[in-house]
């Protein structure tokens, strides 16, 4: 390698650590030419292999994918390992990027042999730290770990502050997420001593991104703003769109926490705008951030819809194997799901004095009877979500005709029986990973067919919504209205079988089977305080 291709080399290196990423591409196409004129094929490759992780950096990752296959092609065919080592580790990162944790976790240990082989410390420590990252993402945090330490002592031994900067910051992120805060503050700081030193910009603007988590975390939310405009400024001077995605979040979540919704909000919906199409992760993560705060605004429907949407998407990521980290983040968003509608369903009520507690009720009664009729445990937690919801239409209903004492007249009744459509058209712009919305436009619907909205007679009312009917009507028996007493569970069976047609015999004939268990949840609801309870 001549001294100008040498030269040229540098200078692209250190554009790329500035974030001057068509600079750097400008400046590997004159080495290219460099090394091609003087017909310096070890040279050729040595360009080909860092212009395709430029290209990855720079978000360009089509371009980079074929730089880099070519590379790994010439590599192998002049036995370079060392540099097949570092097309492959370039790779892996591009299939770890679209969600391929398996894809990646091969070219990675494909990557391991090679360095080994070559005796590359610095391609060794990498890809134990990529290899350490897989793990985190497995949830496997000791075995990720074991790989940072390792990763981080090949590149000690090579000399590498930069890359080792990059291994403290995996690091730290680690004990962020294990909540060791004085561990993770210290790592930071270490790398972010090494990377002011090496002029590292990229790098300080991801750790400052980091860090602005850490001091939430820590209840310091004007010094995560502080760490959030520095890392925003620089990934804005570099044009690095995700990154100022990412720092979007964060100011998102500082926002929120400090009560400024309406900044919290503008900030998220940024956020999403940038990675939509780009980054599901970030999109999902935003979208989960901004129901958070449309709820604390009272914005339910658009809440749920917020939550919809980051289902979605993390269910799509959750398609790859072995991704503990979505799987962990589904799970809470199906916490958010039920704690949404469980304050929804307490809204609704709120309207009608007689019935508090009542879309609770209803949901136990209806879950119980779902899980004895064989409904599997994952649509167990969607069936609650769409019986919490079920009266969502009460909402449109006059206070005056919901708490009416008397009869209602036919124009009052004619508006009351309309609530379950008005639910139903409430719902309509959220796409539940599971279907409530039967469930709310049909829980009034009888097995004869002489209820409503729309008349449904047998098994044409879905399952969900037969079964939801049974609960309702119980609980609306056992409960305090206007113009009775609250029947006892023995008098309201009685009454609901005398009520020949309203249910399909054979749910009916399952829930009276676990009236008795039931039975302690209606009578402990309407109990005085000063009431005991029976022996």
């Amino acid at each position: 390698m001549n001294d100008s291709l040498r030269s040229l080399l540098e200078r692209a290196h250190a554009e790329e650590h500035a974030g001057l990423w068509p600079a750097a591409a400008a400046t590997y196409e004159a080495a290219y030419a460099e090394a091609a004129h003087g017909r310096d094929a070890r040279g050729v490759l040595e360009v080909v292999t860092r212009a395709g992780h430029c290209h990855r950096q720079a978000g360009d990752s089509d371009l980079a994918e074929t730089l880099l296959g070519l590379s790994l092609t010439l590599a192998e065919l002049q036995g370079e390992d060392g540099l097949a080592a570092r097309a492959l580790n370039g790779l892996a990162i591009l299939r770890h990027n679209v969600g391929d944790v398996e894809g990646a976790e091969a070219l990675y240990l494909a990557a391991r042999d090679h360095a080994l082989a070559a005796g590359n410390e610095v391609s060794v420590g990498e890809t134990e730290q990529n290899l350490g990252i897989l793990a985190n993402i497995r949830g496997r945090l000791d075995e990720a770990l074991a790989y940072y330490e390792s990763g981080l002592e090949h590149l000690r031994k090579a000399g590498t502050p930069r890359a080792c900067a990059s291994v403290l910051n995996n690091m730290a992120m680690l004990h962020l997420d294990l909540r060791h805060l004085e561990q993770a503050d210290a790592l930071f700081e270490e790398a972010m001593q090494i990377c002011a030193a090496a002029g590292d910009v990229v790098t300080v603007g991801v750790i400052h991104i980091n860090r602005a988590e850490l001091f939430l975390a820590r209840g310091e939310p004007d010094r995560a703003r502080e760490s959030c405009d520095q890392g925003f400024e620089i990934f804005s001077r570099v044009n690095d769109e995700l990154s100022m995605g990412e720092a979007l979040k964060f100011y998102g979540i500082i926002y929120r926490t400090t009560g400024k919704l309406h900044l919290a909000d503008r900030h998220l919906r940024q956020a999403i705008e940038t990675a939509a199409g780009k980054d599901p992760l970030l999109e999902a993560e935003a979208q989960r951030e901004l129901a958070l705060v449309l709820r604390m605004q009272g914005r339910n429907r658009e809440a749920m819809e917020a939550l919809n949407r980051a289902h979605l998407l993390f269910r799509t990521l959750h398609a790859e194997p072995d991704h503990a980290e979505v799987g962990e983040r589904i799970g809470q968003l199906e916490n958010d799901f039920l704690s949404l509608v469980s304050a929804w369903g307490e809204s609704i009520e709120a309207k009608d004095m007689y019935t508090s507690g009542h879309c609770a009720r209803v949901a136990d009664y209806a879950c119980r009877l779902a899980q004895e009729a064989g409904m599997p445990p994952r649509e167990l937690v969607w069936f609650r979500m769409g019986a919490f919801l079920h009266d969502l239409g009460k909402t449109e209903v006059p206070e005056a005709i919901l708490n009416k004492p008397g009869r209602l007249s036919d124009e009052e009744r004619r508006i009351m029986e309309r609530h379950p459509v008005a639910g139903d058209e409430m719902l309509a712009s959220v796409e539940f990973p599971w279907d409530v919305r039967p469930m709310v436009r049909w829980h009034h619907e009888r097995w004869d067919g002489m209820g409503y909205p729309d008349g449904l007679a047998g098994d044409t009312v879905p399952l969900p919504a037969r079964i939801l009917r049974i609960a309702d009507v119980f609980d609306a028996l056992t409960s305090t209205r206007s113009y009775r007493r609250p029947l006892t569970p023995a008098e309201a069976m009685q009454m609901m079988e005398d009520d020949v047609g309203s249910f399909d015999p054979a749910l009916f004939e399952l829930f009276r089977t676990l009236v008795p268990e039931l039975s302690e949840i209606a009578l402990r609801a309407h109990r005085t305080p000063e009431e005991p309870a029976s022996a």
